[in-house]
């Protein structure tokens, strides 16, 4: 029988699957939407403050702000207060786009729970936050 953690890396990989697959015609890769969906929610987050609400190594979080910057999703900018901090702010092109990008996320969730029922789903959504919270304090303890 397979393990908890292969069968949710294999519904990971078709997710990242799916979502480029979808992105594509924005010109977006799989991983932008949950940088632009933070950035978008949050203007003005730091770099920082985003890898760790994305739960990726700060390297990997600059490259991909690098892409996004040069294809004018969004803008960077020295804190006011702290030159060490960079800021992030969606450019307008990205706020245009975050009813797509949404959209693909409902799209692909409910290709995936289809045939489960309202309190199936429901009873799955906290297990799963169950375990990213168990997850999230192992990577990221405060």
């Amino acid at each position: 029988m397979p393990s908890l953690t292969w069968e949710l890396d294999a519904i990971a990989r078709c997710a990242t699957q799916y979502r480029t697959e979808m992105l594509a015609p924005l010109g977006l890769k799989s991983c932008h939407a949950s940088y632009l969906l933070q950035i978008c929610k949050n203007p003005g987050i730091s770099q920082e403050q985003l890898a760790r609400r994305i739960y990726f190594n700060k390297s990997s979080v600059a490259r991909q702000l690098a892409v996004l910057e040069e294809a004018g999703f969004i803008r960077r900018t020295t804190s006011e207060t702290d030159r060490r901090v960079t800021q992030l702010f969606p450019t307008d092109k990205a706020i245009a786009l975050l009813p797509q990008i949404r959209q693909v996320l409902l799209d692909w969730e409910d290709l995936i729970t289809q045939g489960l029922s309202p309190q199936e789903q429901t009873a799955l959504r906290e297990m799963l936050l169950k375990l990213k919270d168990l997850a999230a304090r192992r990577v990221q303890p405060d």
